[in-house]
């Protein structure tokens, strides 16, 4: 798997009263922190363990509400020096758990305060690109919420940069899923050959949450609301309160169905279900795309859609098609396999067996006429470790391996994946596509979808 982390040149002193010891401040949490736990090394006379004030890092949390309020234990034992949010009340209830935290209603602003090692991003999903980009630019660690993108080409771009900085900042995608240990488990299923030869992939979500269109102006934002700010890159849309409807487990099902803000289910529960179905074979980009689904509405993403993907061989599997389903697309069914109960998940098709997974379980059938005596499962002792606590897989990489299961990389094929779905089912045909340039070859009107242009003075680089 990719990974990645990077060293600062800002300096902290260490030592003893005999002596002391300048050292780059990331430099020695990557020293002393591995895993978080177990032996660590300072210098002579410093109190140790991994609370110590010299293991713990200074993070920024950019969305004080919503998907951070999960994020909040996991960062206690760490020093939150930062809060954001454009709503000021949302700051003032982050406060009262980090009161020495220096507070920001721009993220812009608050990512230039000068003791930052690492941020948490929990912002609209059309700024989690933003965010990553510039965290990543000044040499921060960055956990982001999914989705990474809402479009191609931010996807590349803060894959890209995270590239570039692999080996120095750890980086994980909001993918919490990912901790069950059913995901390892479907995983080695499909690796030590449970289905056989895995030939294709089918995966899908049911959730249907359907808007007729942006709505319309409504009342003015109130006066702890930074509306402007909440907006950021995106064509401006009058104020409504249904943007802000639905409360903090489920905020994002205000505003992300709409193409503006956010990519439907491909960017919501998308990037969950791909995330079982990634982890298990190992693909890179996809060669091709093609979608349909309901009409298209130039307001709202589709609700209705089915896309296809073809991708090429790997080292243990011959190439494979990947089909994604949602809303009223999802299958009741797929060829003879019963699929009816499962409302997020995924089938495994092989030459000798399938495998129906959702998040925390998995079945493997036999082929019509056939039986399971080819596979046994792989002993408990070589099953892959349980992860553990996903947010602290995060701070122990930032402090240690810098190894992380759902990376800027790896979530960022996934998601790029998806969205060039979105791309295909706009344009009404197969398209065909270029992974190393980022480019359709058969279709200028893909390409011209592929990215999106922002509001004056929101640059997605920075």
């Amino acid at each position: 798997m990719r990974h990645s982390a990077r060293s600062s040149s800002r300096q902290t002193t260490v030592g003893s009263s005999s002596s002391r010891t300048t050292v780059g401040r990331r430099r020695f949490l990557k020293a002393v922190g591995v895993a978080g736990v177990g032996l660590t090394i300072l210098p002579s006379g410093v109190r140790g363990g991994p609370a110590a004030p010299s293991n713990k890092l200074n993070i920024a949390m950019i969305g004080c509400w919503g998907r951070a309020l999960a994020h909040f234990g996991a960062v206690k034992p760490e020093n939150v020096v930062a809060l954001c949010d454009i709503n000021e009340q949302h700051i003032a209830g982050a406060v009262k758990q980090f009161p020495n935290a220096k507070t920001y209603v721009d993220w812009r602003e608050c990512l230039e305060q000068k003791d930052l090692d690492a941020v948490v991003c929990s912002t609209t999903d059309f700024t989690h690109a933003f965010v990553a980009n510039w965290a990543l630019n000044r040499g921060l660690h960055c956990y982001c919420e999914k989705p990474l993108a809402n479009t191609v080409k931010e996807a590349r771009v803060v894959r890209a940069n995270y590239l570039k900085n692999k080996g120095k900042l750890a980086t994980q995608v909001g993918t919490q899923r990912h901790s069950n240990p059913n995901f390892n488990r479907v995983r080695e299923a499909i690796l030590d050959g449970a289905v056989g030869t895995l030939q294709n992939v089918h995966v899908w979500g049911n959730r249907q949450l359907r808007r007729p269109s942006y709505p319309a102006a409504q009342g003015e934002p109130p006066k702890h609301l930074h509306y402007d700010l909440w907006l950021g890159p995106v064509p401006f849309h009058p104020y409504n309160p249904e943007y802000f409807s639905r409360g903090p487990g489920a905020n994002c099902l205000s505003w992300n169905m709409f193409w503006d803000f956010g990519s439907g289910q491909i960017g919501d529960m998308g990037s969950h279900t791909m995330d079982l179905v990634w982890h298990a074979i190992d693909a890179d980009l996809p060669t091709s795309a093609t979608a349909h689904g309901e009409e298209f509405n130039p307001d709202v993403t589709p609700v209705d859609l089915t896309a296809t993907f073809e991708h090429p061989a790997n080292d243990w599997r011959p190439p494979i098609k990947l089909t994604w389903y949602q809303g009223a697309h999802k299958p009741s069914r797929v060829g003879d396999v019963d699929v009816q109960g499962i409302g997020h998940g995924a089938l495994f098709e092989g030459d000798k067996g399938n495998v129906t997974a959702d998040f925390g379980s998995n079945k493997l059938l036999p082929l019509d006429g056939g039986d399971l005596s080819h596979y046994t499962p792989r002993p408990d002792d070589q099953r892959i470790p349980d992860l553990g606590g996903f947010q602290q897989e995060w701070i122990n990489a930032a402090k240690g391996d810098l190894k992380t299961t759902c990376d800027f990389d790896y979530s960022g094929t996934a998601i790029e994946q998806m969205l060039l779905g979105l791309v295909a089912y706009r344009v009404g045909k197969k398209i065909d596509y270029d992974a190393k340039e980022g480019q359709v070859t058969n279709s200028d009107e893909a390409n011209a979808l592929l990215g999106k242009e922002y509001r004056k003075g929101w640059v997605l680089d920075g």
